[in-house]
């Protein structure tokens, strides 16, 4: 040890440490290995001052059947991605992640969304609402009214790869 009580390394370490947009963005896809959608999982999270304040994926609400236990809706149906999207059980991740905040009573405005697919436009509209200032997302979403809406709301909104 060194004089003074210090624990610190006499030597550097070389420490890979991922970048913060490159971290969450990790923490986004595993929280989407919760999901139950057997068409597409997704994960997202809701983040201020470096600090996840809630996170969701998607799936049917609590106490309904999953998908996965009663087959896909849209599937059968044959709904294109990105159309009709009240035609399903299950809720996407941004919405729950939302309705978490709501539920335990989270403030989440000005927080940052890191989402593993770019919002539709029923979360963008939750979405603006809800305050949140910036997006990263790491898959693109077939609908090109969000990114319309998203475009005129003037929130920060970027596609990233995690490192």
């Amino acid at each position: 040890m060194k004089k003074g009580g210090s624990h610190q390394p006499d030597k550097k370490h070389n420490l890979k440490r991922p970048s913060w947009h490159s971290y969450f963005m990790r923490i986004a896809q595993e929280v989407s290995t919760r999901s139950t959608c057997l068409r597409r999982q997704t994960g997202a999270i809701l983040v201020k001052n470096k600090r996840i304040l809630t996170t969701g994926y998607n799936g049917a609400p609590r106490g309904i059947k999953h998908c996965a236990e009663v087959g896909c809706l849209r599937e059968n149906l044959d709904i294109p991605s990105g159309e009709r999207h009240e035609l399903c059980r299950g809720l996407h991740a941004e919405q729950n992640a939302i309705i978490q905040a709501a539920l335990h009573g989270v403030p989440i405005e000005g927080s940052i969304l890191y989402t593993t697919h770019q919002p539709c436009i029923v979360c963008v509209k939750m979405i603006i609402n809800a305050g949140i200032k910036k997006i990263f997302y790491l898959d693109e979403y077939p609908d090109k009214l969000a990114e319309k809406i998203l475009k005129e709301s003037k929130i920060q909104t970027k596609k990233i790869t995690p490192q």
